[in-house]
């Protein structure tokens, strides 16, 4: 499991090498080191000291550069609401930094993929019981990927960043809250910036990554919204035999496979998004670190940008696990590889006679998943778990045999209730599980429904 620590070493398993502003320094020669014009990732204060001996004269700066920062990151926002743990103005900020520039999608580009999810569409309805879940098909750059998703990460990385917000004024010992007073409601809020600034470079890297919105088995887009990425899936065709309009229409029935989960399963993306806040929630934080660091607590050392950035670079918070935290990450593995497995299976089924490339297209994406692509591995590090491929590789093969058993109508009637899925025993020994279907048994399936009627709550799928 990825440490969630260390907020500003980077944590989210990218190089200080994806740095825009490094570039564009390199680029620059002339624009020198003593003064940037702006905070970097190496330099937040924005002074370009450059490892040189700092003077005490750019004092006022730091503290100009602090004051600009916290003005985005108190309690309130700007229309007045509560804020969250996490400074989103500063991640998108930064996201968009690392995104650059942008051309628009080609009117043509974005006409191709509406057709590919139409396509695709139509024959997933021969496949599959649930109907179609897009309303709209769209063509996203990276930067429309940001704006359309940051709302759910911010409800994925807000149970982590709320951990880590509230550690320093629970865990310094008396004597040193009652001398740094007015210095822990700071901490908290650069705690806050620390999560945002790694959010933000995080999010701009993995935006030019995805290759659509459901990329990594989450509903991270609105609603019934089919989103391709134009410029990942050109990326990921030079490296394939397959033609690009046979690529695109396999990542379109992904696409609109797993809309067809989200728009249809109405208890499905709350239950997964509550099992990632379970799982966040349920983190323990190692002390140790945080009270050895806090007996040696000096608030002078928010006056010096050495000792600023040995202090947020600290490696001090360590997840520990707990019993709840066990659960609620299987519980999530779980979800997430029968979602995948079903997707595997109906687009197998949907497309694997027309389109030659299929399997070998599927392989990719298994590997890709299987590798610890970018996706997997900014999510395992934003919420600190890991999605296991073997447990994907065992979903598809259990819905498989499961539609050659009883038929796709009774497969995809799993679907009406949690309680009826297979557990992750069932993924390990699927066999049980397939006889039970056949035999009838659905284990309750009439008094969980009535139940589901009877309080439309737990269906609410709204986000």
């Amino acid at each position: 499991m990825s440490t969630v620590g260390g907020m500003a070493d980077l944590p989210f398993g990218f190089s200080h090498g994806d740095d825009p502003e490094r570039d564009k320094h390199k680029k620059d020669p002339d624009s020198g080191s003593g003064d940037s014009g702006g905070p970097t990732p190496d330099d937040p204060f924005g002074i370009g000291t450059g490892g040189s001996e700092f003077d005490m004269s750019q004092l006022g700066q730091i503290f100009s550069r602090l004051g600009e920062m916290f003005s985005g990151a108190g309690n309130v926002t700007a229309d007045g609401s509560k804020s969250g743990p996490v400074n989103y103005d500063l991640a998108r900020q930064l996201a968009s930094n690392s995104i650059g520039f942008v051309a628009p999608v080609p009117e043509k580009t974005s006409a191709a993929i509406a057709d590919a999810v139409r396509l695709a569409e139509t024959w997933l309805d021969g496949v599959t019981a649930l109907p179609a879940g897009t309303t709209k098909s769209v063509a996203w750059t990276p930067t429309d990927w940001v704006d359309n998703t940051l709302e759910t990460w911010k409800r994925l990385c807000d149970p982590v960043a709320e951990q880590i917000s509230t550690v320093w004024a629970s865990s310094l010992p008396e004597e040193a809250k009652s001398m740094a007073g007015p210095l822990l409601s700071m901490m908290t809020q650069m705690g806050g910036m620390a999560f945002g600034s790694q959010l933000g470079q995080a999010l701009g890297t993995l935006s030019k990554e995805v290759l659509t919105s459901t990329d990594i088995g989450l509903p991270l887009g609105p609603k019934g919204v089919a989103a391709l990425m134009p410029a990942a899936i050109e990326s990921l065709t030079e490296g394939l035999e397959q033609p690009r309009s046979e690529i695109i229409t396999f990542l379109a029935a992904r696409e609109a496979a797993h809309h067809r989960l989200f728009s249809h399963v109405p208890w499905l993306s709350s239950q997964l998004l509550n099992a990632v806040e379970a799982f966040a929630k349920g983190m323990k934080i190692d002390m140790s670190g945080l009270e050895e660091l806090a007996q040696g607590f000096n608030p002078a050392a928010l006056t010096d940008p050495s000792q600023m950035e040995q202090l947020l670079n600290q490696g001090i918070f360590e997840p520990k696990a707990t019993p709840e935290q066990t659960a609620a990450l299987e519980r999530l593995e779980t979800m997430l590889a029968l979602i995948e497995g079903w997707v595997q299976t109906v687009v197998t089924d949907a497309l694997g006679d027309r389109i030659p490339g299929t399997s070998a297209l599927a392989e990719t994406l298994r590997r890709r998943r299987a590798t610890g692509g970018p996706a997997e591995q900014t999510f395992a590090t934003l919420v600190g778990l890991e999605l296991r491929p073997r447990k994907m590789r065992e979903a598809a093969a259990l819905w498989e045999r499961l539609t050659e058993a009883v038929g796709a109508d009774a497969r995809d009637g799993v679907w009406q209730h949690p309680d009826l899925l297979p557990s992750a025993e069932d993924l390990d020994e699927p066999a049980g599980f397939i006889d039970r279907m056949i035999g009838g048994d659905t284990s309750g399936i009439d008094q969980a429904i009535a139940d589901l009627e009877k309080d439309p709550g737990t269906g609410d799928s709204e986000r």
